[in-house]
């Protein structure tokens, strides 16, 4: 085994990469066999984000190998211990930006293998030119004694096979025309570190009665090719990448296939603007992804101005879903108004898909209306497919306003809000202004009913409506059962005597 040497801090990012020393197969072209070297080393609390180990690929290479170990070192309580992430990177280097990028697995495998013909899942089938491919080694924590590593990596030699065409599901399902879709657009599979192979997603999701999905895996859009088979008329499958930064988690949602944003940034470096740009002009949207969770690294702390959507509700609600939506609801009370969303997160059992699903009025089931509808705010969240909500707000004159949707009345012309709800049995309904609850009420025991209040222009920026589980910890709020955008009112200017 030898020791990796720190030759250079490559300047890709103010997060600094370091390169180790390299590792040479330096031996003419092999008609078969395997060739495999280990190389391990230390790397010291406060290491930068990535290191790169360089390894020497020759002519007739089939197939690549890489195993990994690390040591996991006892620590005192409130420190944290030793955890590394692996991804690979091929000779067009790793510059930020992906060209080279081959795949990533962060800390969910500890080998994975690439070849022309096939790949680990989460990594890139393709062509193993020769030249000087990349290790990728992320210390996402480090113990105070360090962390101590090994890679293995094998080659193996002789004729390669044809790399397989992808085929990506269709960006439209038949659909029910101009109607409410529910759908989960934050899931996890093999493809990253889920437990579920997208056949399983894919059922579960139809079970839940969800229109759509979207396939969000950390860091790497290798999957998007394993899911054209479990599309159908009656489920919508979107393409995506959950971008997983040391600064917080990010959604690029719906984006072409095969749309790679690289994620090897920090908030200091003023960079997201640029990979924000890039997944809009693949079609998709800019998702922040439970911007106050408290796992290390998943707090959103790049601002919301390059936001389209916001996930306010992740997985089962928890406390800091609550924080998120006081943080969206205070955003909104300054007039920043970014559409909230929930999805589920789902790794494996027992999280459940569809829980909770955000339920959107598009003109069709298809990719472009299905995220024009997201980005509207046209669009509210339940916990499960057996609630519904209708909610709308309706002026003297007749004219209505639905979720999303801003409505233009007189400052003192009254204004009636209305939430019909269904599959809410006994849960409390509010209604929230930019002043706060300013009205509840309790539904029937059958869980359905519909709750009124009057209000006006003058006395409400917005109003939103929740659908709350009866209280556990008074005077806190029980946990949402579900929640839409907000309808906003605008006080018309009137000109003297018109009225």
């Amino acid at each position: 085994m030898s020791e990796p040497t720190r030759r250079t801090l490559l300047a890709t990012s103010a997060a600094s990469a370091l390169t180790l020393g390299g590792v040479n197969f330096a031996y003419a072209d092999t008609p078969g066999g395997d060739r495999t070297e280990t190389v391990g080393g230390t790397l010291p609390p406060g290491s930068p984000d990535y290191a790169y180990l360089p390894v020497e690929i020759p002519r007739g290479v089939r197939e690549i190998h890489v195993a990994y170990t690390y040591d996991r070192p006892p620590v005192p309580a409130g420190t944290q211990g030793n955890a590394l992430d692996i991804g690979l990177f091929d000779q067009r280097g790793t510059e930020l930006g992906g060209r080279g990028f081959r795949g990533w697995s962060g800390g969910a495998r500890k080998e994975f293998f690439v070849r022309a013909d096939a790949a680990t899942p989460g990594y890139v089938a393709g062509p193993l030119d020769a030249g000087t491919w990349f290790v990728a080694l992320a210390p996402y924590t480090v113990a105070p004694q360090g962390l101590a590593y090994t890679v293995t990596i094998t080659l193996r030699f002789g004729a390669s096979l044809p790399t397989p065409r992808p085929v990506y599901p269709p960006e439209r399902a038949e659909g029910r025309g101009r109607a409410w879709y529910r759908g989960d657009s934050h899931l996890h599979t093999v493809y990253s570190d889920g437990r579920r192979t997208p056949a399983e997603v894919a059922a579960l999701a139809r079970a839940a009665g969800l229109d759509f999905l979207a396939t969000t895996e950390h860091n790497t859009t290798a999957g998007h090719g394993a899911w054209a088979e479990f599309a159908g008329d009656d489920l919508l499958i979107l393409l995506g990448e959950e971008i997983t930064t040391r600064n917080g988690h990010v959604l690029a949602l719906g984006t072409a296939p095969g749309t790679f944003v690289d994620w090897r940034h920090r908030a200091r470096e003023n960079r997201f603007g640029r990979f924000a740009r890039e997944i809009r002009r693949a079609g998709g949207l800019v998702v922040p992804a439970h911007p106050h969770a408290t796992c290390i690294g998943c707090n959103w702390k790049f601002g919301f101005a390059d936001a389209d959507v916001v996930e306010v509700w992740n997985g089962p609600f928890t406390p800091d879903d609550e924080v998120s939506l006081a943080a969206w609801d205070g955003a909104l009370a300054t007039g920043r108004w970014t559409p909230a969303m929930g999805n589920s997160d789902a790794h494996r059992d027992p999280d459940a898909v569809g829980t909770p699903q955000t339920v959107v009025l598009a003109d069709d089931l298809s990719r472009k209306a299905i995220l024009a509808g997201l980005r509207a705010g046209r669009s509210y969240v339940a916990e499960s497919s057996a609630v519904s909500l209708a909610f709308t707000a309706t002026d003297g004159r007749g004219r209505t306003a639905g979720i999303g949707e801003r409505l233009r009345t007189a400052a003192d012309e009254p204004v009636t809000v209305r939430l019909t709800v269904t599959g809410a049995p006994g849960r409390t309904v509010r209604f929230v202004t930019d002043q706060g609850v300013l009205h509840t009420a309790v539904l029937p025991a059958g869980g359905e009913g519909t709750v009124e209040w009057a209000t006006t222009a003058a006395y409400a920026t917005y109003v939103r409506a929740e659908v709350r589980h009866p209280a556990t910890l008074p005077p806190l709020p029980g946990a949402l059962a579900a929640f839409t955008n907000p309808v906003f009112l605008e006080a018309e200017e009137v000109s003297p005597g018109t009225r």
